[in-house]
This record gives structure tokens, sequence and C-alpha cells, in this order.
């Protein structure tokens, strides 16, 4: 179906999303649900292709944690290894019987070198102990000073708490139709001066080969001062939209993206964040519309904003 002669030519082409229009080239999705480049970059060898401070700053915490504890734990076996293949005899104090108790004892020895404790208990005697000894204080110091970094770098992290809908709407919209996408803070920030910007991308066929189109979407609000309960992202399907004339069956079969790039003021952070996702068109739900997701409390002193309704909708019908 050559859906390209709907979109009317007076729509937006967005020149500025950083996609090439080689779309034979691209495989699934631009922009990854939460926000991140879907792009598997290839061609390098893999240490140099990965930024391990990146990857420890956002990894989720219970993986961040196991990599700490994981990490700890090795560190302290090899050098428990280096003891024991030294002589434990070279570690006054020792006094166990066994080879497995005698190994033990290394490693809650290498345990308190590592982290600097030194109880006394235990000390090294000869110059391969005491010089494995001196190597590992220094590597614990200094890996516990990258680890304190990295703690703190997670915990000081920039980041746009912002959460939106698992699907975009087409709702009614006046006499018309719009397309509508919801988000909503979801954690005591403050957020100001929020921008929002829609690109709709689709994969079309000219002159016999396929190219990526992007087109800019108009939003009935692309600014607001403060982000404080939810926002639904409006754009009014006129006659100049590039979805002018999109069926219900058009979104489930047509190759296109909706890319949303939103970035705001945390005033916590006293900087710019910003947040990103995107949703195919297969996944924008049509003839629907978001139910409300806050109202006042009881003693009408508050506004409660309800997190758990931020997906909630209900079918309606569009005018033909």
């Amino acid at each position: 179906m050559d859906f390209l002669k709907k979109i009317n030519k007076k729509a937006k082409l967005d020149n500025d999303t950083g996609f090439g229009a080689n779309a034979s080239n691209y495989g699934g999705r631009f922009i990854s649900k939460n926000g991140d480049a879907n792009v598997k970059k290839v061609g390098i060898s893999f240490l140099e292709s990965v930024s391990w401070y990146h990857t420890m700053i956002n990894i989720p915490r219970w993986k961040f944690l196991l990599v700490i504890l994981l990490f700890y734990f090795v560190v302290n076996t090899l050098f428990a290894t280096l003891y024991y293949l030294i002589g434990v005899e070279h570690l006054s104090g020792i006094t166990a019987d066994n080879n497995l108790e005698k190994f033990a004892q290394a490693f809650f020895f290498s345990i308190q070198t590592y982290t600097t404790v030194g109880y006394g208990h235990i000390n090294p005697t000869g110059f391969w102990a005491s010089f494995v000894s001196s190597i590992e204080a220094l590597i614990g110091l200094l890996t516990f000073a990258i680890a304190t970094g990295l703690f703190f770098g997670r915990f000081s992290k920039s980041e746009a708490f912002i959460r939106f809908s698992d699907n975009a709407l087409i709702a009614p919209y006046g006499e018309e139709t719009a397309l509508m996408l919801r988000m909503a803070p979801y954690k005591n920030t403050n957020l100001f001066e929020v921008e929002a910007r829609v690109t709709l991308g689709l994969s079309v066929e000219e002159n016999g080969k396929p190219v990526n189109k992007f087109y800019q979407l108009d939003l009935e609000l692309e600014k607001i001062n403060s982000l404080m309960l939810s926002w639904t992202l409006v754009h009014p399907i006129t006659k100049e939209s590039p979805l002018y004339g999109f069926t219900e069956e058009d979104y489930q079969t047509i190759d296109g993206e909706i890319i949303v790039y939103v970035k705001t003021f945390d005033d916590m952070y006293s900087d710019q964040v910003v947040k990103r996702t995107s949703y195919v068109l297969n996944e924008v739900v049509y003839g629907a519309k978001f139910d409300m997701m806050y109202n006042r409390n009881e003693d009408d002193t508050k506004t409660i904003l309800h997190l758990e309704k931020l997906n909630s909708y209900q079918k309606v019908s569009l005018k033909a």
C-alpha cells in the first residue's frame, strides 16, 4: 500500500534527528522504550567499545552490588592463594592444623590487609609475604577509592524522573482526532521549564528504494512552566499532519515510530535533564482516551496523583 500518498506535502520534515535516511540498513526501532539508541557497535575490541564507568553508573543496583561483592571475593581469593603458595609459615600467627583451615586463615588475613583493617593477629614474615601484602594494601586503597567514586556517581547522577505511558492513543479532539501520550514525574523532584519534541519516523519506498522519512509533529503545547502532575502531549491530526488519513489498520501495518524527547530543569540538580522514549505504530491504540489520574483528597487540602493510572485508558468511538 502506498501510504506515502496520504501524507500531506505540507507536513514538516525533520532533518535533525541524527538518524540516516537509508531504511534498508536499519533493524528494529530507532529508540528503545527506555530512551537508549537501538544500536549495536562492532568493529573494535570489546574493551575499547565499553566505557566501564558508564556501565557501572547505569547498571541496575543489584548488578552493581553483585559486581562489587564478586570483585571483593575474587581479589581476596587470589591473594589468599598467593599467600598459600608462598607458604603459610610466612604468616606469623596462623595456628591451623589442616590445609583448608590454613587457606581460610590466609583468606581472612588477605581481607584484613585489603581493607587495611589489620587486626594484628596475623602478620607477614619474610620478603615475599611482606611484598605481596604491601601490593595488596595498595590495591585495596585504590579499589576502595574507585568504588567510593562509583557509589557517589550513582547517587548524584542527574536523571529525569519521568515515566511515559506504555501506549500512545488516537483520541477524540474537538471535531477531529489527536495523537496523545502521557507522562508524569514519579519522585519528589521539582521540574521546571519542561519542553517536549515529538518526531514521526516512517520507512517508505521512493524510486524503488526504502528510505526513512522523519516528520516533526506539532504539539498543542510544546512547553510548560512546571511538571507537577501528569502532562498529556497532544498532536492534533489536522490536514497538515503526516498522520492525517491514517486508519486503524495503518497503525498496525505501517513500519513507523514516534520518537519523544523531553528536556527539563531539575532544581535539586540545578541542571537540565533529558528523557527519551519511543512508540512503534503498533503500540498506538486507535480510539481511546486516558483516564484522569489525579483528584483532590477527602478534606480538599491536597491533590493526589495516582501513578498507577499512568497507563489507564478506555476505548471510545471516533467520528468517521
